[in-house]
């Protein structure tokens, strides 16, 4: 019988979010239930709430979760009732084009969970992601639920599940940082410092962290940046130049989504250098340049979706990587809250106050 629990929905284009009771159904074929224990506040989510992702409202928000399976339905194998998951907007399908040519990571029909959560009323939820984790319990397809091992507390587990995937993923697998690369990563919230942390972990020598904030400019520091620059008051590209012997980096990987940023990572880079995008820009944003600046310059210009990861094979390395005391997690976590205070960790959010907010159930 489908469980009432409590849930965050966005009910219209930028009206703040509401607390209300919605119905979860039990799992049926392919799917799960998972109980909930902390979900991180993601860019992601207030872009839903704003419209900017689509205007199937109401949302149910939510998607960097970690909890643990209460029930499975049938035609699960791997999965069962107990197991400690991170939850994967990203499940790959294995039958797609993509998926048969062994490339998972571009799955593109991503399984989702069948049957629909709904308000008491009845009225359908559209899960943010296909997951919808501000909620004590949420459906997914069991594919988006990941084992992974329970040693790693919740907070810092549910992370790897959007932000820090998509940043670290940006550098491991899109860019594929290598020992002696020279790296700039422009943008340093959750997913340019995850970006950071796995440069530095990649081995490269020199790790340059850019934003307008000095706040998070320490953070990047704390991630292991080695340089610093504050693009408020230098010239983001020339300051990137100076601290590679005037080459440019060998990566610049932008976390920011503007075009502006955009371009400073294109300029900022070595020739044959590799911009990666993993800054989720708007609709209506658009880049200029000289087509023979992108002819000269050679290299690689990439997007990074969610990091290019496999989430069976990555989160498991994450959280490997966290126990093991080779990445910082917790230190993502700047505070926890209650599901009702979600539209304050917006606000936080907005202003640059925190790197994560994470809803504790």
């Amino acid at each position: 019988m489908p469980h009432e629990v409590r849930g965050v929905v966005s009910v219209g284009k930028g009206k703040p979010v509401e607390l209300a009771a919605i119905r979860v159904p039990d799992p049926g074929p392919g799917e799960a239930l998972v109980r909930v224990q902390a979900c991180g506040v993601c860019h992601t989510d207030l872009h839903y709430r704003e419209g900017a992702i689509n205007d199937d409202f109401p949302f149910l928000l939510g998607h960097e979760a970690a909890g643990t399976v209460e029930a499975v339905g049938s035609g699960v194998t791997g999965l069962e009732p107990g197991d400690y998951v991170v939850l994967a907007w990203r499940a790959p399908c294995g039958v797609c084009r993509s998926c048969r040519r062994g490339r998972p990571w571009y799955c593109f029909d991503s399984l989702n969970a069948v049957q629909r959560m709904t308000l008491l009323d009845g009225t359908p939820l559209s899960p943010a992601l296909g997951i919808g984790a501000f909620a004590d319990k949420t459906l997914v397809a069991a594919g988006q639920a990941v084992k992974v091992d329970p040693a790693a507390r919740p907070e810092a587990a549910g992370l790897i599940g959007c932000g820090v995937m998509a940043g670290f993923g940006a550098a491991a697998n899109t860019a594929g940082v290598s020992r002696g690369d020279t790296v700039a990563v422009i943008g340093c919230g959750g997913v340019g410092n995850a970006a950071i942390a796995a440069s530095s972990l990649a081995g490269a020598r020199k790790v340059i962290a850019v934003d307008v904030d000095g706040r998070k400019l320490e953070w990047a520091r704390g991630f292991g940046a080695t340089d610093v620059v504050d693009a408020s008051s230098v010239d983001a590209v020339e300051a990137i130049k100076s601290l590679t012997d005037g080459n440019g980096a060998d990566v610049v990987i932008e976390a920011v989504g503007r075009p502006e940023t955009w371009k400073q990572a294109f300029f900022a880079r070595d020739l044959a250098g590799v911009v990666v995008q993993v800054g989720v820009p708007a609709p209506d944003m658009t880049v200029e340049l000289p087509l023979i600046e992108l002819f000269g310059r050679g290299g690689a210009l990439k997007s990074s979706w969610y990091g290019d990861c496999l989430p069976s094979r990555d989160f498991p390395m994450l959280i490997d990587l966290y126990l093991r005391g080779k990445l910082d997690l917790d230190g993502f976590v700047s505070e926890t809250i209650a599901l009702d205070q979600v539209e304050e960790a917006f606000e936080k959010m907005e202003r640059g106050e925190v790197l994560r907010s994470v809803v504790v159930l």
